[in-house]
């Protein structure tokens, strides 16, 4: 099969497929909703190869998930073989609220429809963007997941999400074109720098077509359901981890080369920081 349609099967989307606004919502929810972020090959120093080959094998063959590089690339590689205009684009992340203004390392992209542009990420964890909002700045959009907006100042833009304590900056970003190079400096620079967030913690984030999801780090699970408080669970073990990856996560681990044992996963845990 071709890999729109080993995608297609992936997300579990059937209808029929337009480079229109109607099939951008539908999939980019489908695609966080069934290809969870995750940064397990980091953590077990496999290398992330970012060409289409490698990325299709991957997350949607083996089934596995992986952060902004992987999770966007697939993405926008669908939305062009459907004939969307795509804008590649690289953001600086401030959710950490940095003392310093850090590099790009985040991958997302505009997308323009019959002169409307909106704003598309599926790979930003926990945070991300269920589905995508219209490109104009100072307007409250909600999404099922959640409510956003667009800041813009003289330099660049904001994407901020709203919480019970109000709004959270989460990244910047410009409308800079990014080319594959500096996609893959970036990736090299998350996955191997030794300060990387990404080598020192287990994340993943899933997100439930009824608007809840589940975030994990480490062994903490959180779950979120629609109106209801956030539920967060320490998981017991190792295994009871790697089950709730399996099971409730729908992750598999079992491929021939992308898979991850149950020896391998105690082994990568044993050198994690605590959360």
């Amino acid at each position: 099969m071709a890999f729109i349609d080993e995608y297609f099967t992936r997300l579990g989307f059937n209808g029929e497929a337009r480079a229109d606004l109607a099939t951008l919502k539908q999939l980019h929810l489908l695609h966080t909703c069934h290809i969870p972020f995750e940064n397990l090959d980091v953590l077990l120093e496999r290398p992330i190869l970012l060409d289409d080959a490698h990325l299709f094998e991957k997350l949607v063959i083996a089934r596995r998930g992986g952060y902004c590089y992987e999770q966007n690339g697939v993405f926008t590689r669908a939305l062009r073989e459907l004939g969307f205009t795509v804008q590649d684009l690289g953001a600086r992340v401030v959710i950490a609220n940095p003392p310093e203004m850090p590099p790009r390392t985040h991958r997302l992209s505009l997308i323009t429809l019959d002169d409307q542009q909106w704003l598309a990420d599926v790979g930003f964890g926990g945070q991300t963007l269920s589905t995508p909002i219209v490109f104009t700045p100072d307007t409250v959009q909600h999404t099922p997941h959640g409510s956003y907006r667009l800041t813009e100042s003289e330099e660049d833009y904001c994407l901020e999400t709203l919480h019970d304590e109000g709004w959270q900056a989460l990244y910047r970003f410009d409308l800079a074109h990014q080319y594959p190079a500096d996609y893959l400096m970036a990736n090299h620079f998350v996955s191997r720098w030794p300060d990387s967030h990404f080598r020192h913690h287990l994340l993943l984030a899933k997100m439930r077509p009824d608007g809840g999801k589940i975030t994990l780090v480490n062994r903490r699970v959180t779950r979120h359901a629609p109106g209801l408080p956030a539920v967060t669970e320490q998981l017991a073990s190792d295994d009871a981890l790697y089950d709730c990856l399996v099971e409730e996560c729908a992750l598999s681990l079992t491929h021939p080369v992308h898979g991850v044992s149950r020896e391998a996963f105690r082994v990568m845990m044993a050198r994690l920081e605590p959360a």
